[in-house]
C-alpha cells in the first residue's frame, strides 16, 4: 500500500456487524497512512453496531459463538471476552456465550475506538442506499431519502435479506396476524396474549422466537420441510480436527459427502462427538465450494445444505438446555410440516398443513431464515445495481459476484470501486454469514479498498441533500 495525504472518501452502505467492522478496518489503515479518509457510515437504524442480529434486547438471545472467538479482530482474540469482563457486571462467564445485545454495544465501542485515532471523520446517515452509478472513475450514490453522494469507493455491507414470504398462501401474507419478519422492530408486538402461535421455519430463528414467546397457557407450534432442529454446542468443546487429508481428493459432491463422512466418523471414534470434525472444515468450506460444479451446489442446497446447516450452526448449551425444556413440558411442539391453507377467523387464523392437520393461531411468524437469491430480495438496491451494470448476482443467484478480495464483478463495462462483505458473498464461499468469517472479510476489503484508493488521483468529494 502506497500511503498519501490526499482526502480520500468511502461510504458504507450498512451499519450492522458487517458495516461496523469495515469502517474500524478503514479507519486503522487510514490512521497507519495518515490519510484523511471520510467515511459515510448509511443505515435507516438508530443505533451502529447492531443490525437485526443485534438488535434483540432479549436476555434469553444468546450469541452461538463462545466470547473467546467474538472479537473484532483475530489479532486481539481476547478483546470481548475484557469487553466483557468491563461491562458485562460478570454476567457472562470467560469463555461463555453473552447475550447478543451485548455485543451490539461492543461493536459501538469497537467503532468509537477507531474513530477517535483516525485522521479523518465518520459521518453517520440514518437513511438507505437506494441506487449508485459510475461517474468518472467514482460512485455516485442515491438513497431512499432523497441524499445524492459521490465517492472515491463504497462498500455494502447490507448483511442478509428479509426472509421470503412466497410459500406463504395470499390469504396468510395478507394478513394483519402474519408477521413477514420477526426481526422488524416491533414486529412480535402485536401477537395476542393466551393464543397458541405457529412459528414456520425451525432453524436458529425460530430458535430465538420461541424462546421470547413460550409461556404458559400457549403452545408454540413450529414446522418446516425437514422438521430439523439445530444442535447444541458441547458444554466443553474440543479443539477442531482438521480431516487428515485435508478433502484434497474430492472431485465431486458424492465424493466428498463420503469423505466428510468418514472423517465425522473418524473423529468421534478418537474424541467421543462429532463437533470437533465439523469444526474443523469450517477453514477448508469455501475452497470445497468452489470446487464444486454448479450441477452439484444445486444438488447440495436442495438435499445436504439442511443437515449442514444444523450441524454447523448450532445453539449455545444453554439456549438447547431452554429449549429441550419448554418441548418437554409442552410449550413448543417442533414436527415437519408445511403450510397450504390459511384463512382468517375472528380470533386470529386457521392453518391448514400438508399432512391435513388444522391450527388455530392467534399469529404465524415466518423463521424461514434470510432470502439468499438477491434478484428476489425485498431490497431494491440489488436489483438497481443488475440494472446499472455495476453488479451481477453471484453463483446460483446466491448474493453478488465478486472477486477474491470483495470487489464486486460489474455486469457491464469495468469493475466499479465497489467492494461487499458478509452475506452478500454467499454465493463466492457459501460459509459468509459469522462473525469469524466477516471479520477476516472486511480486514480483505480495507486492504483492497485503501489500496484503490492511494494509488488514484484525488477528487474532493460531493454532497448534495
Amino acid at each position: 500500500m502506497t500511503c498519501g495525504k490526499a482526502h480520500r472518501s468511502v461510504a458504507v452502505a450498512g451499519a450492522g456487524a458487517a458495516g461496523t467492522l469495515i469502517t474500524a478496518r478503514l479507519l486503522e489503515l487510514a490512521a497507519r497512512c495518515r490519510l484523511p479518509l471520510e467515511i459515510t457510515l448509511i443505515d435507516p437504524a438508530p443505533t451502529t453496531g447492531r443490525g437485526p442480529a443485534y438488535a434483540t434486547t432479549d436476555q434469553r438471545h444468546l450469541l452461538n459463538v463462545p466470547a473467546t472467538r467474538m472479537s473484532a479482530t483475530a489479532d486481539d482474540p481476547d478483546d470481548f471476552a475484557r469487553w466483557l469482563a468491563a461491562h458485562a457486571d460478570g454476567r457472562v462467564a470467560p469463555g461463555g456465550y453473552a447475550p447478543r445485545h451485548l455485543y451490539g454495544s461492543y461493536l459501538a465501542d469497537h467503532l468509537r475506538q477507531r474513530a477517535a485515532i483516525a485522521p479523518g471523520t465518520v459521518v453517520r446517515v440514518r437513511d438507505r442506499v437506494a441506487g449508485a452509478v459510475r461517474t468518472s472513475g467514482r460512485l455516485a450514490l442515491r438513497t431512499a431519502g432523497g441524499r445524492e453522494l459521490t465517492v472515491d469507493a463504497a462498500v455494502l455491507a447490507t448483511g442478509s435479506h428479509p426472509p421470503s414470504v412466497s410459500w406463504a398462501p395470499p390469504a396468510l401474507r395478507n394478513s394483519d396476524a402474519f408477521v413477514a419478519d420477526p426481526w422488524a422492530p416491533g414486529a412480535l408486538d402485536a401477537i395476542p396474549e393466551g393464543r397458541d402461535v405457529l412459528l414456520v421455519g425451525t432453524g436458529l430463528t425460530m430458535v430465538d422466537i420461541a424462546m421470547t414467546l413460550a409461556r404458559d397457557g400457549r403452545t408454540v407450534h413450529a414446522v418446516s420441510r425437514s422438521g430439523l432442529l439445530p444442535h447444541g454446542h458441547a458444554a466443553a468443546p474440543a479443539a477442531p480436527v482438521a480431516p487428515a487429508d485435508g478433502l484434497t481428493g474430492c472431485t465431486g459432491l458424492d465424493a466428498l459427502r463420503r469423505a466428510v463422512l468418514r472423517h465425522v466418523a473418524r473423529t468421534r471414534r478418537g474424541h467421543g462427538d462429532w463437533r470437533p470434525a465439523i469444526d474443523g472444515l469450517r477453514p477448508l468450506t469455501a475452497a470445497l465450494w468452489q470446487r464444486l460444479p454448479e450441477s452439484d451446489r444445486v444438488r447440495f442446497i436442495r438435499g445436504e445444505a439442511r443437515q449442514w446447516e444444523v450441524h454447523r450452526h448450532r445453539m449455545a448449551p444453554a439456549t438447547a438446555d431452554r429449549l429441550a425444556g419448554i418441548l418437554a413440558n409442552g410449550r413448543l411442539s417442533v414436527r415437519a410440516g408445511r403450510v397450504t391453507e390459511a384463512a382468517a377467523a375472528e380470533d386470529g387464523l386457521r392453518i391448514g398443513l400438508a399432512d391435513g392437520r388444522r391450527l388455530a393461531v392467534g399469529a404465524v411468524v415466518n423463521c424461514t431464515g434470510p432470502q439468499t437469491d438477491a434478484r428476489r430480495a425485498s431490497d431494491p438496491l440489488p436489483r438497481e445495481l443488475f440494472a446499472a451494470g455495476l453488479a451481477a448476482p453471484g453463483p446460483l443467484g446466491l448474493g453478488l459476484s465478486t472477486l477474491p478480495d470483495g470487489r464486486v464483478r460489474s455486469a457491464e463495462g469495468p469493475d466499479a470501486p465497489l467492494w461487499t462483505l458478509g452475506a452478500t458473498r454467499r454465493g463466492e464461499l457459501w460459509e459468509s454469514t459469522a462473525i469469524p468469517e466477516i471479520r477476516a472479510q472486511a480486514a480483505e476489503v480495507a486492504a483492497a479498498v485503501m489500496d484503490t484508493l492511494t494509488t488514484a488521483s484525488p477528487v474532493a468529494p460531493r454532497v448534495r441533500a
